[in-house]
């Protein structure tokens, strides 16, 4: 597999092309793992995040059936971005620009430039998604990051609620009342089992510490994925513009419907405090 390397006094990521996937991000500072470097640390979610229950959805009268996913047998599995060859379009030591052009019959039909950067103390992803169909279509974009997660690590962010898991890892009912598990308002160790949910209200920013290294990651959306597995050290932190099974919810919360030539963006970025 092609790697790509980008560093500087602070930080060093490593990224594939194959999936726009980071593979590790190290803070030299601390010489510790900021993203728990398995087969991916990070990748990002286009044209949707997660999943879609039935895989498909009504859109203006017209049954959308989405296509199938390499990855998942029931689900277009956070979309097809994290599974393609993107194209190198830039490279240097401080800056990586990938493109990536997908179309699907079910209207899907897009162009995606994604740009990682390194910047001081900061790692900053940028991704655009520009539709290039005539028929209008909606879209989704998000992050998944793997956070390095040691006994000693705590993690604080602030929500509203939640919505519980439900069968094939599909939301339940928003609930406005956090449990102890799933409640970050106050810096915490995550519990060492499984979790699995999407977070409604989330200030955009989030914490994690481990030791003597700080880590903020902030991302200007409301709704924020989480997802634990006992005994693995990571927990996944993933800005969402929508949530989970919007595509099926009233009103399409956090979808965007893009015309010719119209575009989405979403912005993260990771940062040493």
């Amino acid at each position: 597999m092609e790697t790509l390397l980008l560093e500087n006094e602070f930080l060093r990521l490593t990224v594939a092309p194959q999936g726009a996937a980071i593979l590790s991000l190290d803070s030299l500072e601390h010489q510790q793992a900021i993203l728990y470097g398995g087969e991916k640390a990070l990748f990002p979610m286009l044209p949707l995040a997660n999943r879609v229950a039935g895989n498909s959805f009504t859109l203006h009268g017209e049954k959308i059936e989405l296509p199938q996913s390499p990855a998942d047998k029931q689900f277009f599995l956070h979309g097809d971005g994290w599974l393609k060859d993107w194209q190198v379009e830039k490279h240097d030591v401080l800056q990586l620009v990938l493109t990536l052009e997908s179309q699907y019959d079910c209207g899907f039909d897009y162009h995606a430039r994604l740009i990682y950067r390194l910047e001081g103390k900061r790692f900053i992803a940028e991704l655009e998604l520009t539709h290039q169909a005539n028929k209008p279509m909606v879209y989704g974009l998000g992050f998944h990051p793997f956070f390095h997660l040691t006994p000693a690590t705590q993690v604080q962010f602030s929500a509203t609620g939640f919505w519980p898991e439900g069968a094939n890892h599909l939301p339940q009912q928003w609930c406005g009342e956090l449990t102890p598990q799933t409640n970050f308002i106050s810096p915490k160790t995550p519990d060492n089992q499984w979790l699995n949910v999407g977070y409604s209200g989330w200030s955009g920013s989030a914490l994690i510490e481990t030791g003597e290294m700080r880590v903020q990651l902030k991302c200007a959306t409301p709704y924020l994925m989480v997802f634990r597995m006992a005994d693995e050290p990571f927990i996944c932190l993933e800005p969402q513009s929508h949530p989970v099974n919007a595509h099926n919810m009233a009103g399409l919360p956090g979808l965007v419907l893009l015309a010719n030539q119209q575009s989405t963006a979403l912005t993260m970025e990771i940062a040493l405090l």
